[in-house]
């Protein structure tokens, strides 16, 4: 079960990465497909040792093709509009002093 779960999480991190590298959304269907292809192919795997291997080949090869600058939506954080044109804080009005 552990491993499946991992091999999940390597696909969606492999998806945002090429995610990462396309320009346009149609240019990375394709390479979603691709990659739900590789995947697939290795299905059947059930040797604790290949999968192992396999597993540990795909993080490498995600590291390896990390971008330097991934995309990140313009309103999360660390995006070039990340808490731009917030309202004004509401400020309670001084009080009044007696002498």
């Amino acid at each position: 079960m552990a491993s499946k779960t991992t091999v999940l999480r390597l696909y969606r991190r492999s998806l945002k990465l090429s995610l990462d590298w396309a320009v346009h959304r149609y240019l990375w269907r394709g390479q979603a497909i691709y990659i739900r292809d590789l995947f697939e192919a290795k299905r059947n795997v059930t040797e604790p040792r290949q999968l192992r291997a396999l597993i540990q080949e795909t993080e490498n090869l995600l590291e390896k093709w990390k971008h330097p600058d991934p995309y990140r939506p313009p309103t999360a954080p660390g995006g070039s509009k990340y808490e731009r044109n917030l309202p004004a804080p509401i400020l309670d009005p001084p009080p009044h002093m007696t002498l």
